[in-house]
């Protein structure tokens, strides 16, 4: 790896590290308070606007990229989350708060996927180094919000806000001074590429869903699950362990991640095929949300926490790296915007089914009603990998569908 390829994935990991810490601050208990403060629905409801956000943003990301760059669409990404947090420790009611967490959700969709860009156009020698070591930033930011988070339970929402500001701002200036400018993409002649529109639905068309484009739908089916822990474990930890820390699920997941995520993921591909390692995390998913739905003391949701893990250990990493490999250079942006369309869909819905499910455990008197029906997903999602391992030992490439002529010249 080069000098400048090192000093580009410092920056983008230093930057991707300083906004998990600054979520991992906030999510907790911007969860926990809205719950309490109106109910499990509203506190969903917040969340799903920021994945709302996110999936507006794939509609404009390959449009806005080809204008401005990718290095340009990540800081006005990261500076239009940054303002949008800010703002949330000046406001009051849940219409406010959607408003901002929409704009939070916009700048995360016009950051993240292009910082994913980026590395997708590392040598491929150099590619799972990267992503790796992006994944290893996530997971110790995560880590470090959550047991920093504890630190702002008693403080007001304007400082606890703030602060998270600041380090978005220090996010913003790593993405400024150390990802290169010449990131925008250009054709073979050296000329710029045609334009794309600001606004377009063609994301939507990018993937045909033959073959291994089946991976696509599933990984929206994981990260609608992956996000019910997210938002149901801060309602469930204010319901039923109150004497543990909020943000407590979340520094276990990410330190057992941060260490068994390489050795495991090494082990599990040696021997079996993507299909199979997948499934393998969605049946560590399903275990997971049947101990917290079977019992509801610390000693349950400990537990729970070190297995549910395992879906993020052995789901993401490959399919960032399968991605990275079955699309053309050319087509990195749509292919980038695509899976960030998928993931934000399912991180929607999600967010939203979260909330409900937890105002109906408690309304039908059948506590961990929530968790079963999305462990019923997960066993789903396991079997339908398994199926998938059988009929290929690898998945077809998946190519991007061609718009009209009349489109492209638009």
């Amino acid at each position: 790896m080069t000098t400048q390829l090192r000093r580009t994935l410092w920056g983008i990991n230093v930057g991707i590290a300083l906004a998990h810490i600054g979520n991992y601050v906030y999510f907790p208990l911007l969860v926990s308070n809205l719950g309490v403060a109106y109910s499990g629905f509203w506190a969903g409801f917040v969340m799903f606007l920021t994945y709302v956000g996110r999936l507006t943003s794939t509609f404009s990301y390959e449009g806005l990229s080809q204008r401005i760059g990718v290095r340009g669409g990540i800081i006005a990404g990261v500076a239009v989350e940054a303002l949008a947090l800010w703002g949330m420790g000046f406001v009051h009611g849940v219409a406010a708060y959607s408003v901002l967490a929409f704009f939070v959700g916009f700048g995360s969709g016009m950051s993240f996927p292009g910082l994913k860009n980026i590395l997708s156009t590392f040598p491929e020698a150099d590619r799972p180094k990267a992503f790796s070591s992006f994944q290893m930033a996530c997971q110790l930011g995560a880590i470090g919000g959550a047991l920093i988070g504890g630190l702002f339970v008693h403080l007001s929402m304007a400082v606890l806000f703030s602060t998270v500001f600041a380090l978005f701002a220090v996010y913003c200036l790593a993405a400024v001074f150390v990802i290169p400018a010449d990131t925008a993409p250009a054709d073979t002649a050296g000329a710029p590429a045609a334009k794309a529109p600001l606004f377009s639905l063609a994301v939507l068309k990018g993937i045909r869903l033959g073959g291994g484009g089946r991976y696509f739908v599933l990984s929206s089916v994981f990260w609608l699950l992956s996000i019910s822990f997210l938002v149901g474990i801060p309602l469930h930890m204010q319901e039923y362990v109150k004497g543990l820390p909020i943000s407590m699920p979340f520094w276990i997941t990410g330190i057992t991640l941060l260490v068994l995520q390489f050795p495991v993921l090494r082990l599990l591909n040696r021997h079996l095929q993507p299909g199979q390692v997948m499934a393998v995390g969605f049946a560590a998913m399903t275990a997971a949300y049947l101990l917290f739905g079977a019992g509801r003391s610390a000693v349950w949701v400990i537990l729970g926490c070190f297995v549910v893990v395992f879906g993020d250990i052995l789901f993401t990493p490959s399919f960032d790296l399968w991605v990275a490999k079955q699309m053309p250079r050319e087509n990195l942006s749509r292919a980038m915007g695509s899976m960030h369309f998928f993931r934000s869909f399912g991180n929607m819905v999600g967010t939203l089914a979260a909330g409900a499910l937890y105002d109906l455990a408690r309304t039908t008197g059948l506590p961990g009603l929530n968790w079963y029906v999305v462990a019923v997903i997960a066993i789903g999602c396991a079997l339908f990998s398994l199926a998938g391992a059988r009929r290929t030992a690898e998945p077809a490439p998946v190519e991007p569908a061609r718009e009209p002529a009349a489109a492209q010249a638009a």
